[in-house]
């Protein structure tokens, strides 16, 4: 069946669409195939940002303004794609922070959910929601939306970490709200190690509680901890062909994942292993804590080594393989696909 349209048709179509426009309204068979592809076709490019690259520019941020001066002294990790619109992913933020020796990034808080993964320092220090923790280099911590949170360093080092933030999620529905603190430094109300020994040691209050909504009361996740559970997870089963040894970030009150809109793993791939190709509807940052090797997205493969940061889009083949012992920090928007029935993978080979 032909689907040739003739010149007279095209132009009374044509005239017709012309008439829509003013009146803010459209044909929506002329985008259908725009609005309903046949798969998800996303927008954002791979990229891998190296740290020995960002790591210069950062310290000498550090020269130009104070941690207080800055609020935040941060250089944001932009994908390609979307350049000024601070986004590595189509719904998360990402950057690199620098607290430098005796500095204090001032009390803030604000509705967009955030994580730290920590790179770089071992005497830095955040306090959220009226509690403190160290920070030490492979840490996951949370900052849960709404809680009173800042950081310092009272160590001699610099103290850098990865922010992913849900900011574009929030923008995109026109909801962020942001307050900042009277005092520099918000009080604090528990002893340090409080969330980890109610929360982190396979027990739990009697009473169920909700510190802070739907984000896990477990604000700092020791990345000793977490290193020893995937060493000990290899040696007891042989490793996924497409997640090698994976073990999720988990909210101690449900199981669910550790945050209510950016899902967490940590992946141990040995030296000499490679993972099989696997997609997903979700795009996703990685933190290399440990390791060198590379990371095959699309038909693009990027070398890495410690502390780099790469990012795969959504619906876009990835794979991994290990030059030396790697462990890979995750980050991605899986938390809220799953959530509204959205996400979807596939796995090839294996």
């Amino acid at each position: 069946m032909s689907n040739k349209i003739d010149e007279k048709t095209q132009a009374e179509r044509q005239e017709f669409y012309d008439r829509l426009a003013p009146g803010n309204i459209a044909p929506l068979w002329e985008v259908l195939k725009g609005l309903m592809p046949r798969e998800p076709q996303s927008k954002a490019a791979p990229f891998r940002w190296r740290y020995q690259d960002v790591r210069p520019l950062l310290m000498e941020s550090g020269e130009l303004l104070t941690a207080e001066e800055a609020e935040r002294r941060v250089l944001v990790l932009e994908n390609p794609s979307w350049p000024g619109q601070s986004r590595i992913t189509a719904s998360l933020y990402a950057g690199i922070q620098l607290i430098l020796p005796g500095e204090t990034a001032p009390a803030h808080r604000h509705t967009p959910s955030a994580l730290r993964f920590v790179l770089e320092g071992e005497q830095g220090f955040t306090a959220v929601g009226g509690e403190r923790t160290v920070m030490k280099a492979g840490d996951f911590i949370i900052t849960p939306a709404w809680a009173w949170h800042d950081h310092g360093n009272e160590g001699d080092q610099p103290v850098t970490w990865m922010d992913v933030l849900d900011l574009p999620m929030f923008g995109y529905f026109e909801t962020t709200f942001f307050q900042g603190h009277n005092d520099l430094r918000h009080m604090m109300s528990r002893p340090e190690g409080d969330s980890l020994a109610r929360f982190g040691e396979g027990l739990l209050p009697m009473d169920p509680v909700e510190r802070y909504g739907q984000t896990s009361p477990i604000f700092n996740y020791p990345y000793e901890r977490t290193r020893e559970a995937l060493l000990a997870a290899s040696k007891g089963a042989d490793p996924d062909p497409h997640l090698a040894t994976t073990l999720r970030y988990a909210n101690p009150t449900d199981g669910g994942w550790p945050m209510p809109t950016i899902a967490t793993w940590m992946t141990y791939l040995p030296a000499g292993a490679a993972t099989a190709p696997i997609r997903s509807t979700d795009g996703v940052i990685v933190s290399v804590a440990e390791g060198t090797g590379s990371m095959k997205i699309g038909e693009e493969e990027f070398d890495f080594r410690e502390k780099d940061t790469l990012t795969a889009p959504g619906w876009t083949w990835r794979s991994f393989r290990a030059t030396t012992d790697c462990f890979l920090f995750h980050a991605s928007d899986r938390v809220v696909h799953e959530k509204l029935g959205m996400y979807r993978e596939e796995r090839a080979g294996g």
